[in-house]
């Protein structure tokens, strides 16, 4: 024999035994998240929440520094909303 008895060898199978387990957990994890079509769909649905609430502040940011085209658009807008609806009366 070379002077050791062993316990050395059988230490370090133990250690990558309980690193392969946390791996095989992490992995296992991973794949039920990936699996749960549930939450996948809220967190997008989250997601796209967020986006859009963010659009929207933008917006008004923008119209709060400049409103004046966004008054005119909103004016032709209405215009358009009038001019169309003399013409279905005159049809109707």
């Amino acid at each position: 024999m070379n002077g050791t008895n062993g316990s050395g060898d059988v230490e370090m199978l133990r250690e990558d035994i309980r690193q392969a387990r946390a791996d095989l957990g992490e992995t296992v994890q991973a794949l039920a998240a990936k699996a749960d079509v549930k939450a996948r769909m809220r967190a997008s649905a989250e997601h796209t929440k967020e986006r859009a609430l963010a659009q929207v502040h933008g917006a008004g940011d923008a119209v709060r520094r400049n409103p004046v085209p966004w008054a005119a658009m909103l004016a032709g807008a209405g215009a358009a909303i009038i001019v169309l609806m003399m013409i279905q009366r005159r049809r109707g």
